[in-house]
């Protein structure tokens, strides 16, 4: 039997360097893709790097991270425990405030029928993006607790509560496999609680999901076309009254008492807080809060005067917490037209479109009206007297708006004819990509720590800031509507 012939030292180099050629030739092909990928990525964002969306990579380390990711974990969490997901909540875009509303209502039900929340991810509307997308790109997320902190985002509850803590999606996919779930269709619940008061609607998702005897439950939506607002707490709910009643129960609550402001919120109010700062050395260094000397006003633009109009057209009258009886500036809606004055689908009559508009678009003449106002009657408000170290002062005026154009401008020259030492908007300040990426949150923060807030009775974003405001013992009389 012949022996096996071995391959010549030549014929063994040449093996060895293809080999090689081939390590090197895969790496510059996963080099090419990579490169391929990060220019795909660039090509979605045709602006400067610098100014490219952030990807949150520390951040979703640190929710993948949080203690209660763990299936080892008792009852009630852990493989054991019992959980919510509310996928409807996600199934219908809308605006950051709008959706904030829902998440903290399902999260206070989760909290009251002993279950679980399951957190996620906000899903943009591409038109209120701070940055432009292809029409064929998906929809921009943002990581919830990027834009706020508290229990329903994954924090705490208080030492002596014995609630399961908020979790993420992905966690809650891990221990709660799709053949585990219960099932329940918004449409087998919603249609029987159309107009219902607040009370009654939360009691009734309360107590389905207390005695539902499965650990783990997911809600889902109908098909668009069935319910357009598939949300448990809907559209319709807020732009009315119905919340109202649960006001109290509400700010009682966990998750209304531990709501916090981001860590990249606080950090971009922080980094710009000297722009709010006493023009007046003296007084500067007197100014423990730079915020207590700030009335802050919303200004909303754009396309609000088309929502302005909607509103007339249904003869609406404020948005949730704008509602509270014990804030002054209240709105009735005129009376509607007679039916037999023919108007054009989708609008009111020319003189309640005037009132509307009034109150919801209001001209820089009327702002300025508006802003001398609220600051003289509050200012009259003080109980600390006229003179002394106690005296309030307003002398930093900030205007939050998405207004782009010379009007914004225009305003500002208007309002510093009343002596405001110095006035600060929007576009002022200055923002890390993550911190300009939750823009309206850091606008709400600022609102929130101001002395004196006017806002529009309209908007969801008021509302949350009127809600943050209250929770924290600002007296109404500094919480003021167009």
């Amino acid at each position: 039997m012949g022996s096996i012939a071995r391959p010549s030292r030549p014929r063994l180099w040449i093996v060895l360097l293809l080999f090689l050629l081939a390590i090197v030739y895969g790496v510059e092909i996963k080099r090419n893709i990579s490169i391929v990928y990060e220019y795909a990525i660039l090509k979605t964002y045709p602006i400067a790097v610098k100014d490219a969306p952030p990807n949150y990579a520390a951040l979703r380390e640190w929710e993948r991270r949080l203690p209660q990711h763990n299936p080892d974990l008792p009852f009630p969490e852990g493989r054991s425990g019992r959980y919510v997901l509310f996928a409807n909540s996600r199934a219908h875009q809308a605006g950051w405030n709008n959706k904030l509303n829902d998440m903290l209502f399902n999260a206070w039900l989760a909290h009251e029928s002993d279950r679980a929340y399951v957190f996620h991810d906000f899903i943009w509307e591409k038109t209120h993006y701070p940055w432009s997308t292809p029409a064929h790109a998906l929809r921009p997320v943002t990581p919830l607790n990027a834009l706020v902190a508290g229990p329903f985002a994954g924090a705490p509850w208080g030492p002596d509560d014995p609630a399961p803590r908020s979790v993420s999606e992905a966690y809650f996919d891990l221990v709660c496999p799709q053949n585990e779930r219960r099932i329940i269709n918004t449409r087998d619940v919603k249609p029987a609680l159309k107009d219902a008061d607040g009370l009654v609607i939360f009691e009734t998702w309360r107590a389905l999901l207390a005695t539902a005897p499965e650990r783990c439950v997911e809600v889902q939506a109908p098909p668009p076309q069935e319910d357009a607002f598939p949300e448990t707490f809907d559209l319709w709910f807020w732009s009315g009254p119905r919340s109202v009643s649960l006001w109290s129960a509400f700010t009682a609550a966990p998750v209304s008492r531990l709501l916090r402001t981001s860590r990249v919120v606080a950090g971009a109010v922080a980094a710009n807080a000297r722009l709010f700062a006493p023009a007046r050395p003296l007084a500067r260094a007197a100014a423990a809060d730079p915020f207590a000397r700030v009335l802050a006003i919303h200004v909303r633009r754009g396309d609000f005067k088309e929502a302005c109009l909607e509103h007339a057209a249904l003869n609406d009258t404020f948005y949730n917490w704008n509602l509270l009886p014990f804030l002054p500036d209240k709105f009735d809606p005129p009376p509607p037209p007679p039916h037999a004055v023919h108007l054009p689908a989708g609008r009111n009559t020319p003189l309640n479109e005037v009132r509307f508009l009034e109150r919801c678009l209001p001209v820089p003449d009327a702002i300025a009206a508006k802003v001398r106002q609220a600051r003289r009657e509050y200012l009259a408000h003080s109980t600390s007297g006229d003179t002394g170290a106690g005296r309030r002062a307003l002398d930093v005026l900030y205007i939050m708006s998405n207004d782009g154009t010379t009007w914004l401008d225009a305003l500002k020259e208007t309002l510093r004819a009343d002596g405001w030492a110095r006035i600060v908007t929007s576009r002022d300040l200055r923002l890390t990509a993550e911190q300009k990426d939750v823009g309206v949150a850091v606008d709400m923060d600022i609102g929130r720590q101001s002395a004196v807030f006017i806002g529009n009775g309209w908007s969801s974003f008021t509302s949350n800031v009127v809600h943050r405001r209250l929770i924290e013992g600002k007296e109404p009389i500094s919480i003021r509507f167009w």
